[in-house]
């Protein structure tokens, strides 16, 4: 199978040395997560953009298997169903990655690391995703060291719409939703809710003689409002609700990867909100956003029935942002947020102040610089910079770079926690810090038929935070550096056949010079996207991930094969299907912990 299943990469790998991009024609594209609502092709830096076609191209359930499509983002998930799930960024830590919701962050206060975690995010209310890679802290402060995910859900249509889903596959999993909107010219409403159940496989790998199946649960809800007051003047709400019961395995000390079957189970309440009035004033040139955000997460876990930990964490902040067309040639955004994060009974705060400025001195060139400074409640304040550059001298070219950085405070478990020894927290830990340069080039064909990317990036970050049984808690002493390049094409061959590649090369290591673990020097996809005259549609995805070195041994690169398609049997009904690791592929994300075989499910659809 493994044989096979690389004859088929390679193949496709050489098809598509004519092909390339992930999206063809997207110049009209607005980056939001930029704060300014650039193009595309003005941002200057890399992005990498996910729109909800896409996501039902692709047939999958949770933001996490979409993400992992964009080079240069490597995705590790300790078993499927509700396993642990993390995204890195060109190197940097999962932690390091900044995540976002309508503007909220989610990231986990109560995480020693602060990182998000993946697995419970559902796929089915995303408009939008949008990937910024390498540090951004000068548009969104702390975190945003790696790279900032930054997630839009959906938003109802004109008049009265609504949908009803279901499917069934294989682990006895059943996935079902619904949602209802209503839109007119002043109001909007959207309500959603999907439940996933399935029996599951062994997070602990089977092959390693563990047969006991961990289930998963989760049933999310998601409501969007708004009214607009007048042309000028509107109010938006959004909420995201989620719940999952996740079976997973044990701490097996010399079992690979140190997992085993045991009886442990966690159950995860996480829940997001945002009330954000926007009023335009001076004919629309000039705007101004003033955001409520809150979001909340409850984790408890238990074994053999009985909890044995729990954690809860919440942030409240408030971010005014304001956007002035001073002419054709001139913009300027400038705001200021301030955030409070709770865990347990240790809080913290943060002031941020920032400014962004575009300025277009001559026609296809588009220049973008920012200034921020972040006020720690305790920590010394932080000041990070960003420029970039874009060049478009005609319908063909794109060139662009960039230039910034990104800080990260210490979380509240790293400021609080100490043992062995120690008779209080390190008073000396210090924000982590990283710069970058990104620069590359965009090329779309005169026939609009196919475009490439190639970007170069060098990342530096440092005064990584990192436990020491030395001074028996948390100390600044580790460092990274990461520097590669990500391809990213795509060709219209026919009406009907659409083909993408993409490749990221990342030579990420520590101050030793080792490489870091779980970070594939090679990975990549080629997708297939098929739909002709008809009613037939589907897709092919092969994706390849290299070998990765871990704590406890290596993880072998591997290579798997996803084929979905959809049938529109009418102007309400529609069916489709997926086939999951078409060629049955041994493998591992993370090691000891297993992955499903060839799977697949079957549903329905319905609309009015």
């Amino acid at each position: 199978m493994k044989l096979r299943a690389s004859v088929l990469a390679a193949t496709a790998l050489c098809c598509a040395g004519v092909a390339t991009a992930q999206s063809i024609s997207n110049d009209e594209i607005v980056v939001y997560g930029a704060r300014l609502n650039q193009p595309i092709a003005e941002v200057g830096s890399s992005v990498g953009i996910i729109t909800a076609e896409d996501i039902k191209s692709l047939g999958v359930d949770y933001v996490l298997d979409a993400i992992a499509t964009i080079p240069g983002v490597t995705v590790n998930q300790n078993g499927p169903f509700g396993g642990v799930a993390t995204v890195r960024i060109r190197g940097a830590a999962s932690e390091q990655t900044l995540v976002i919701v309508d503007g909220v962050v989610v990231n986990d206060p109560s995480s020693p690391g602060g990182g998000f975690d993946f697995s419970w995010l559902d796929s089915s209310s995303i408009d939008r995703i949008e990937v910024l890679k390498g540090p951004h802290s000068t548009l969104w402060g702390t975190d945003a060291i790696g790279g900032v995910v930054n997630i839009v859900t959906k938003r109802p249509q004109d008049g009265v719409t609504g949908s009803a889903f279901g499917r069934f596959g294989s682990f006895d999993t059943l996935r079902a939703g619904a949602d209802v909107g209503y839109a007119t010219g002043r109001y909007h409403f959207r309500l959603s809710a999907v439940s996933h159940d399935t029996d599951g496989i062994s997070k602990a790998d089977e092959r390693n003689g563990n047969p006991e199946k961990d289930g998963y649960n989760s049933k999310s809800v998601n409501l969007s409002a708004g009214v607009h007051f007048t042309d000028n003047v509107r109010l938006t709400a959004t909420v995201m609700q989620s719940n999952a019961d996740t079976e997973y395995d044990s701490f097996s000390f010399g079992a690979p990867g140190n997992v085993g079957d045991g009886n442990e189970e966690s159950k995860t309440e996480q829940l997001t909100g945002n009330l954000a009035l926007h009023a335009a004033m001076l004919d629309g040139r000039f705007t101004n956003v003033l955001q409520l955000g809150y979001s909340d997460v409850d984790r408890r876990y238990f074994t053999d029935g009985a909890q044995i930990f729990s954690a809860e964490g919440d942030r409240t902040s408030w971010r005014y942002q304001g956007t002035f067309d001073v002419n054709e040639r001139n913009r300027l955004a400038f705001g200021a947020e301030h955030e409070d994060s709770q865990s347990g009974s240790d809080d913290t705060s943060i002031t941020g102040l920032f400014a962004l400025y575009e300025l277009k001195p001559v026609d296809n060139w588009t220049l973008t610089a920012g200034l921020r400074q972040d006020d720690h409640e305790r920590y010394d304040a932080e000041t990070t910079a960003r420029v970039a550059a874009a060049w478009n001298p005609n319908d063909q070219w794109t060139l662009r770079a960039s230039w910034g950085e990104g800080f990260k405070a210490p979380t509240l478990f790293q400021t609080t926690f100490f043992c062995c020894g120690a008779t209080e927290p390190n008073p000396d830990l210090r924000a982590e810090y990283s710069d970058a340069l990104d620069v590359g080039f965009a090329y779309r064909t005169t026939n609009a038929r196919g475009v490439v990317e190639l970007t170069y990036f060098d990342q530096d970050i440092t005064d990584l935070i990192t436990f020491s049984f030395g001074v028996g808690g948390y100390e600044n002493i580790a460092e990274v550096r990461s520097k590669g390049f990500e391809l990213d094409a795509a060709y219209r061959f026919t009406d009907w056949l659409d083909v993408s590649f993409n490749y990221a090369n990342i030579d990420a290591k520590d101050g030793t010079g080792s490489r870091l673990i779980r970070m594939p020097e090679h990975s990549g996809d080629v997708q297939f996207t098929f739909n002709p005259e008809g009613r037939f549609s589907g897709t092919l995805l092969t994706r390849y991930n290299g070998e990765e070195s871990d704590p406890n041994g290596t993880v072998d690169s591997w290579t798997r094969v996803d084929i979905a398609g959809t049938w529109q049997a009418n102007d309400t009904v529609e069916i489709f299907a997926r086939i999951e690791n078409l060629f049955d592929e041994d493998y591992q994300q993370v090691l000891g912990y297993g992955t499903p075989g060839l799977s697949g499910y079957l549903g329905a659809r319905l609309q009015f």
